[in-house]
């Protein structure tokens, strides 16, 4: 029972990172921000944490301000526990024409609120090597 509650899960997650695939993709700031719980941070490299509704949305107006038109998510492996979800992936990122800006890791804590899976805490780093090194 166990393993089909995780593939569950698993499939809601996804399903979710589709969304925000979307979102990033249509340049929604306002729609990636609201995937996140209401606690929600992201803590992007080089930068001090992000928290909240309004800030949330001013990050990933900047980061499509940058040029990034769109978003790939890879789960790599998911654990669920409860109304909380531990998600390990990759991502890249894409610019004009479909030019690779970046490619890395993430882990996300997705937590269940009013029925819905969302980031909690997301936490991603480039795999790219430093400008410079």
């Amino acid at each position: 029972m166990a393993k089909k509650k995780q593939k569950k899960v698993r499939a809601a997650i996804e399903a979710a990172n589709q969304v925000f695939m979307d979102a990033a993709g249509r340049g929604d700031a306002a729609g990636l921000a609201a995937l996140y719980t209401a606690e929600g941070q992201v803590l992007p490299p080089n930068a001090d944490i992000v928290s909240g509704g309004e800030a949330l949305q001013g990050f990933w107006q900047a980061i499509i301000a940058m040029g990034v038109k769109g978003a790939v998510l890879e789960t790599l492996e998911v654990e669920g526990h409860g109304d909380t979800a531990i998600e390990v992936g990759a991502y890249a990122l894409s610019g004009e024409g479909g030019q690779m800006l970046d490619r890395g890791k993430y882990i996300v804590i997705w937590k269940q609120e009013d029925g819905q899976w969302r980031l909690h805490r997301d936490i991603f780093n480039s795999s790219l090597p430093a400008p410079g090194s």
